[in-house]
């Protein structure tokens, strides 16, 4: 049987790859005093560290320099350390310590590979979205719920964490004046989920490097939906309009589950600072008006008239 732990010369080639790589990192504070990260929670957010901020010392240390004030919440807590070697994800479990550099993190003996285990609920909300390329028409894209977002419920400004809520504003100045002069706001509602997404960066790493993630879905209500994903697994591009299956679990209902067909284009493409994590506003530009009155009903708890 294949054990998830390394062996030990597995461990010394991982180990001089991160010395001469300095390779990226992302730590995850525990919860609990198992390996596992439970879903992200007000105090429970990942932090990703560029190659230009790690120093990998030959006695096995990592050195993190300038860590934002997020990570330092970090300090005498046991962290779950992820970075990529050859494209496999790999982690392991240690304690932040405080230096005068920022940050240290201690390699220990037992460095494991990151398995992926997905779960889909029965009867739970889900979408596909269809495109073609390449004069193929079968490829598809599966849509799943972000953890943390109420996706019928209107978007409010204090959903975004305190930390985070600056470079968010920052965001949403921005991306209101390139709206506008698009023509393309709308209420602007759907701008709060994107500008608090982008803001968060709240990564979740794939077992195998460069694997196409699922789409996250932030928003949606009658007129738009919002996609995010790291951009590595954006593939949806600006002014394309694409096919769309949305599954609604009717848990009341005989039918148990309905089906919503529609089309929508990409109004615009947003994206973070660093170019790492991008957002999609898509515009629905053919629905069924009992799926407008539907989508109506359910985002906004009103009575279509």
């Amino acid at each position: 049987m294949e054990t998830s732990e390394l062996t030990g010369i597995e461990r010394e080639l991982v180990l001089q790859y991160l010395i001469d790589g300095n390779v990226p990192v992302t730590l995850t504070p525990l919860e609990d005093k198992t390996d596992e990260i439970k879903p992200a929670t007000a105090a429970v957010f990942p932090v990703a560290f560029k190659s230009e901020k790690i120093t990998v010392l030959n006695e096995g240390i990592i050195l993190l320099k300038n860590p934002p004030q997020n990570a330092r919440s970090y300090i005498s807590k046991k962290v779950r350390v992820e970075f990529y070697f050859n494209r496999l994800g790999l982690y392991f479990i240690t304690e932040a310590k405080e230096v005068k550099a920022g940050l240290a993190l201690v390699i220990p003996s037992s460095i494991k590979r990151m398995t992926e285990i997905v779960e889909k609920p029965k009867n739970a909300f889900s979408a596909i979205l269809y495109y073609s390329c390449n004069q193929k028409t079968d490829l598809r894209i599966d849509c799943v719920p972000c953890n943390g977002y109420e996706l019928f419920q209107k978007p409010v400004w204090r959903d975004i964490r305190e930390d985070c809520s600056r470079k968010a504003k920052e965001y949403l100045e921005k991306f209101i004046v390139e709206a506008r002069k698009k023509q393309m706001a709308g209420n602007g509602l759907q701008l709060i989920p994107v500008c608090r997404y982008l803001s968060e960066k709240n990564v979740e790493k794939s077992a195998i490097e460069g694997r196409i993630l699922p789409l996250q879905m932030l928003y949606i209500d009658y007129e738009r939906i919002v996609f995010a994903n790291v951009a590595s697994s954006m593939k949806l591009l600006p002014e394309t309009e694409y096919a769309l299956e949305i599954v609604f679990p009717l848990e009341s209902s005989p039918i148990k589950k309905r089906t919503v067909f529609v089309t929508c284009l990409v109004e615009d493409i947003y994206e973070d600072d660093d170019k790492e994590f991008k957002c999609a506003v898509c515009r629905f530009t053919s629905i069924k008006e009992e799926d407008v009155r539907f989508l109506y009903e359910k985002s906004t708890k009103q009575i279509f008239a």
